[in-house]
């Protein structure tokens, strides 16, 4: 039906005639001439319908999102006229005939940025013609190809895992399916192919990777959706930097074959506790040129208490932020800076403002000065890096606490500041703690996942120090977004055993809901690891969007509905009881 795409049809083509296919983008009518812009998923050309042309009653017919066909000759159009922003810019489409394919209905939504998120996932097959959403989908679909590309080309095998599991007690809720043959029993939904990529190892594959749909039944946010796709990487005979830079290479060559451009070599690599230390985050942003200074030494000995208490806490610290030519803030933004913090657990927020850093005490402004002396001041500002003109802000308490709420504080005056730089800031933060505390249902909870092997391969070492115990976890972080998580995975029976006790999981349960797993570690299990990436975070980076919705052809609300199928919907009854299961209405 046509002989080029719109987007295509350039100065080369001067002269010769073109079929074209597309939806009418705009329709200009300038009495004697009608302009027609031609839509396609390769872009956008102009056709010209002259009054002479026999084309031109059919094109005054034509309304925005008719379907049609353009037949006609290429021309130049005058210099004065080109469009240099677009690859059709110099040239123009004299319109021979104006075929109507389809007549569209008039348009529920405004095809622009200005449609509400409700209006564009109920009609969003429309939303979707739009070239934003075009270009970020097919940047998706690039990305793919170039990590197939990047991993054929290393020796990983790609495998299928299955869709229908068992269900897993850790991490989110599944999504469960009923068995109409089995009835009472159900299958679940993975939520990561986590054991069988494990088995797959045992199975001597080596190398696998698989590009996966993941399920989680869990409250949904701006990157989160209840079913996801993930790259998932497992490696046989490897250690953590054999995994880290088999990745970091791979995430290297799909940006280089995506985008075009260059990440940096090599990563930066932090612990866990770096981290958190310097930037407040497991993820931190390194666009933003500000870091969190620990204090204690310099405060330990003033009368402050808010202050020197924690100082002299080991498990807690006193953290301040500098904020670059900050002093002008507005006491309502601190104030307003200060409800901030207060959502992440903060009880307050001290600051300090350096209107002259020669002057000492003298040159400060702030409601804490008076407690500090001059040898105080002196530590802060060496520790700091304060000048004239900066504000600094300080958090004091228990060390965890402090280090988030400081780190959510970096991260919103860095942009309110306009500080954050462009481009892309990778970097690896390894060294993760094996477990967290949970104080309220009095248990520890896997940082990673039940199977991720400890620093120390030794199971007593860890029964007896649980809470302080590293793992052999690894992210990767791009532009303060985690976009993949791995580790080295436990490959020896007794030390699996022993995180499940951790965990609660005792040997019945274990066996129960493991015991493949388990027994597939007695036969030779060799040393392996991996990592998955999130390719809807990494493609709504790559397209510059803040949702991954937006990078999603049909996907869910942030109430896990569709609204285009109107899905989940009800079941007939009669299907319903094939499963052997019954619905049982709230007010029963």
């Amino acid at each position: 039906m046509r002989t080029h795409l719109c987007g295509e049809v350039n100065e080369q083509l001067a002269d010769q005639a073109v079929q074209l296919c597309g939806w009418v983008d705009r329709r200009r009518d300038l009495g004697g001439l009608i302009f027609i812009s031609l839509r396609d998923h390769a872009g956008i050309v102009q056709a010209v319908v002259e009054p002479d042309s026999p084309a031109f009653k059919d094109a005054e017919a034509l309304r925005n999102e008719y379907c049609v066909r353009i037949s006609g000759l290429v021309r130049m159009r005058p210099e004065s006229q080109w469009n240099e922003s677009m690859a059709t810019g110099k040239v123009e489409v004299l319109a021979e005939t104006v075929e109507l394919l389809n007549a569209s209905a008039p348009m529920p939504l405004l095809m622009t940025d200005e449609d509400g998120e409700e209006i564009r996932l109920k009609y969003r097959y429309l939303d979707l013609r739009r070239p934003r959403m075009q270009h970020n989908l097919r940047t998706r679909a690039k990305m793919y190809r170039a990590i197939r590309d990047s991993l054929d080309s290393k020796g990983f095998t790609e495998f299928e895992t299955p869709m229908l599991t068992k269900a897993t007690p850790e991490g989110a809720r599944d999504y469960l399916v009923p068995s109409r043959v089995h009835a009472g029993h159900y299958f679940a939904l993975p939520q990561s192919p986590q054991l069988f990529k494990q088995l797959l190892m045992m199975s001597g594959m080596d190398r696998y990777y698989q590009i996966a749909r993941c399920f989680r039944d869990e409250d949904l946010r701006a990157d989160r959706q209840p079913e996801f796709t993930q790259l998932d990487i497992e490696m046989a005979f490897v250690e953590e930097s054999d995994v880290q830079d088999l990745a970091e290479t791979m995430i290297r060559e799909v940006f280089r074959d995506t985008l075009g451009v260059e990440l940096p070599q090599p990563f930066p690599r932090l612990s866990w506790h770096q981290a958190l230390d310097r930037y407040g985050s497991d993820k931190p942003d390194l666009r933003i040129p500000m870091e969190l200074a620990t204090v204690d030494e310099h405060v330990a000995h003033v009368e402050f208490r808010v202050f020197s208490g924690p100082a002299n806490d080991e498990g807690s610290r006193v953290a301040a932020l500098r904020v670059p030519g900050g002093a002008g803030i507005s006491r309502k933004q601190i104030d307003e800076y200060t409800e901030y913090v207060g959502r992440y657990g903060a009880r307050g927020l001290a600051w300090i403002k350096v209107n002259d850093a020669d002057a000492g005490l003298e040159g400060l402004q702030s409601p804490i000065a008076k407690f500090l002396d001059e040898k105080a001041w002196q530590g802060i500002a060496g520790a700091t890096g304060a000048q004239s003109g900066d504000i600094l802000f300080f958090g004091a308490g228990e060390w965890l606490t402090v280090s988030t709420f400081m780190g959510e504080l970096l991260v919103r005056a860095g942009r309110d500041r306009g500080l954050v730089q462009e481009g892309w800031q990778p970097l690896w933060v390894n060294e993760f703690p094996m477990f967290e505390w949970d104080e309220e249902a009095r248990r520890h909870f896997a940082m990673h996942h039940p199977f991720t092997a400890p620093l120390k391969d030794d199971p007593e070492a860890l029964l007896a120090n649980a809470s302080t115990a590293l793992s052999k976890g690894y992210d990767m972080v791009l532009n303060g977004a985690e976009i993949g998580g791995g580790s080295i995975r436990i490959h020896d029976p007794g030390m699996q055993q022993a995180v499940f006790k951790l965990l609660g999981i005792g040997e019945e349960e274990a066996q129960l809901k493991f015991g493949f797993l388990l027994d597939a570690l007695k036969y030779g299990c060799p040393p392996h690891g991996g990592i998955a990436f999130g390719l809807d975070r990494i493609a709504a980076l790559m397209s510059g969007e803040e949702s991954i919705r937006d990078v999603i052809a049909f996907p869910k609300t942030t109430t896990a509905q569709c609204l285009l199928t109107s899905a989940p919907s009800k079941i007939p009854d009669e299907q319903v009881a094939e499963l052997h299961i019954r619905n049982i209405s709230k007010d029963s």
